[in-house]
């Protein structure tokens, strides 16, 4: 009877991973948005998720990143924050300021924007969202900037500066986040090393 599933398992299983696996030849994620080439790896972050103690004037709901730390914070009640490690824009891609979350969305799809293009004119145009693709599994999109909160399936990355400018998490932490903001929340950028 188990042997009876195996071979329709198996095809499906060839199927979907061809399904993706091409747009991902066209480039090298190390270039575009830093780690690995091994788009179909989750994992944990090398940082968990925790709750800490945060005294600060930002209301609860306000998310602070602060470059330096590769950290993110959402703001709560009683002086905590949950804090999150992040990815963060290499020498030279590092911002400041602050936005809103003006949009989210889960399973993104990405094209790189014409400055990413200029720089590495051999990047797909267009990626549809999904397990390989860069943006990984959700994303709040910050004001009418460039720039995003997203997911990344290359834990190796947290803590590091390897970004074009987004801030990366892993799929789990950043899904977590994801279900704790809307669409108008807040977005404090500390740009400092």
């Amino acid at each position: 009877m188990i042997r009876s599933f195996a071979a329709p398992i198996a095809a499906i299983a060839l199927l979907v991973a061809g399904a993706g696996g091409a747009s991902a030849e066209f480039f090298d994620s190390r270039e575009v948005m830093g780690g690995g080439p091994n788009f179909y790896r989750g994992g944990a972050s090398p940082i968990p998720r925790t709750t800490v103690m945060y005294p600060t004037t930002y209301t609860p709901g306000t998310i602070v990143i602060n470059t330096g730390e590769r950290r993110l914070y959402l703001v709560l009640q009683n002086g905590q924050a949950l804090r999150y490690g992040i990815g963060v824009g290499r020498d030279g891609f590092r911002w400041g300021g602050v936005h809103r979350i003006s949009a989210k969305k889960e399973w993104p799809d990405w094209t790189p924007p014409s400055q990413m293009l200029a720089r590495r004119p051999d990047l797909p145009r267009h990626m549809r969202g999904g397990i390989e693709n860069p943006l990984g599994a959700r994303a709040m999109y910050l004001g009418s900037t460039l720039y995003r909160i997203h997911g990344s399936n290359e834990p190796e990355t947290i803590g590091q500066a390897v970004s074009s400018g987004c801030f990366r998490m892993t799929n789990d932490d950043v899904t977590d986040l994801y279900n704790r903001v809307s669409v108008g929340t807040t977005v404090v950028v500390l740009n400092n090393k």
